[in-house]
């Protein structure tokens, strides 16, 4: 198993921190970071964990996914690699032609 968990469903008051005091019960986090807009530097309502080992990433995402976090019902996956996600072509449109 994957060592990074990916945490939807974050308050826009969840820091950094509370992130990482939240999953520290499971096991050693060497990173939580709550990804924020660019822009307006405001929680985008997701983050990621990075756990040292694979086996308190997989107690963590058993204990936390629907567990509650500073009001919000949290949903936790493993992390996918940038690489290997879908892109489409933006805007939903296809490359098909008629």
């Amino acid at each position: 198993m994957s060592n990074k968990l990916f945490v939807g469903g974050l308050s826009w008051g969840t820091s950094d921190s509370g992130l990482h005091d939240a999953f520290a019960a499971y096991g050693e986090v060497t990173d939580a970071k709550v990804i924020t807009d660019r822009e307006t530097g405001r929680s985008r309502g997701f983050g990621f964990v990075t756990f040292t080992n694979g086996d308190d990433a997989q107690a963590a995402l058993n204990a936390m996914n629907g567990a509650e976090l500073d009001g919000r019902t949290l949903n936790v996956d493993v992390a996918q690699d940038r690489g290997s996600r879908r892109r489409d072509n933006g805007g939903g449109r296809s490359n098909n032609r008629w």
